[in-house]
């Protein structure tokens, strides 16, 4: 039986991300097995599939960390021995892939957005780029989510064109994330969904909500997802705190069912200004038949044909942000519906996961044989 292991920086992102494709290789007659840092979510993989602990520093670019990081995944694939490697996350792509170079296994990456750090052009991200450009020569095939981030890639040298091919984001479960009618309780509420941080457009979400709950009675503004992250461009606990008390937002926590939470709201809204993929809650509430505000950003516009399942705004623009909720607001509900039932046409269509698990398997197929 031939074996490909799926490696990530972390089990969360590994189980809630990549469990179904997992499904559909352990299917298809593959072992499989999960490389990726352990936490609470490891439990349930182990369940279902094999699963190796493995220690992979996420922070800066410390060349003793990362030296230590590409040894760790080469004493496991020296171990394991798998068929082909599917690495995700940008370590895993970068330091995985060399890894694996040094044993004549083949990868299949995949570039998931691009995060904070190809907002600023600095030091880092030069090296960054090097590293990308050295390690993407050993990868067999490259899968990107957008096409921005594709095109960028191909016109800066850091890939070989023809080994690249884009994907539907992650896609969506679109049995799990199906729709749902709101109970009617007589309050419109905005829901962002995302780690807390501020490239995320917390900052400009708040400021819109300060706007609108000027002029509005009976709108919420509510805040799901992971707080005081270990990272400089996290939103901390102590700002969330002031935010609460001053009555602009409600803070949520983080929730292991999220398709509960989107299906309370009447609009998903996601103001980001980070160099997202396919951000996967704005295709799970597309799923789910909610209009959607996002920013005009790379990634986040793949997901919404504007003012056909929702409005896309200007990136860092709370005012512009603000008009585009009042213009939600403003909809009639047969008028939001009609959004929503757009937008779930669109990922049934387009991002159904069963296009990014078909495509896997092909690739897969053809390097193996």
């Amino acid at each position: 039986m031939q074996k490909i292991a799926i490696v990530t920086n972390d089990s969360w992102y590994a189980w809630n991300m990549r469990a179904n494709l997992g499904r559909a290789f352990k299917n298809n007659g593959y072992e499989v097995v999960f490389i990726c840092p352990y936490d609470k979510y490891s439990q349930n993989i182990e369940k279902e599939f094999g699963y190796i602990d493995v220690k992979v520093s996420t922070k800066g670019t410390n060349p003793f960390d990362d030296l230590k990081t590409i040894y760790n995944f080469y004493a496991i694939y020296k171990r394991i021995k798998p068929d082909i490697v599917l690495h995700y996350t940008i370590k895993p792509n970068i330091y995985g892939t060399i890894a694996a170079s040094f044993l004549s296994i083949p990868t299949i990456n995949n570039i998931a957005g691009l995060g904070t750090l190809f907002i600023k052009q600095n030091f880092v991200t030069k090296i960054a780029k090097w590293l990308y450009r050295f390690s993407q020569k050993r990868a067999m095939k490259i899968f990107f989510q957008n096409r921005d981030d594709f095109e960028m890639f191909v016109a800066e040298g850091l890939v070989d064109k023809e080994k690249c091919d884009t994907l539907p984001g992650s896609g969506v479960d679109i049995e799990k994330f199906k729709p749902v009618n709101k109970i009617d309780d007589k309050e419109f509420k905005f829901l962002l969904v995302s780690r807390m941080l501020w490239a995320k457009g917390i900052g400009e979400f708040v400021e819109a909500a300060k706007i609108i709950k000027s002029k509005y009675h009976n709108i919420e503004f509510q805040l799901l997802g992971m707080l005081d992250a270990k990272t400089p461009t996290a939103i901390s606990k102590k700002q969330m705190q002031e935010w609460v008390g001053d009555g602009y937002v409600s803070y949520l926590g983080t929730s292991d069912d999220v398709p509960s939470a989107i299906a309370s709201v009447d609009c998903v809204v996601l103001p980001s200004y980070y160099r997202e993929g396919t951000p996967r809650v704005l295709l799970e509430a597309a799923s789910m038949a909610q209009p959607i505000i996002t920013t005009d950003n790379v990634g986040c516009r793949d997901v919404v044909d504007d003012e056909i399942n929702g409005y896309l705004c200007e990136v860092k623009n709370a005012n512009d942000l603000a008009d585009k909720m009042e213009m939600m607001i403003s909809l009639s509900e047969d008028e939001r519906k009609a959004m929503g039932e757009a937008g779930r046409k669109k990922i049934v269509k387009e991002f159904d996961e069963k296009i990014v698990i078909d495509k896997y398997l092909e690739s897969i197929k053809e390097i193996l044989e």
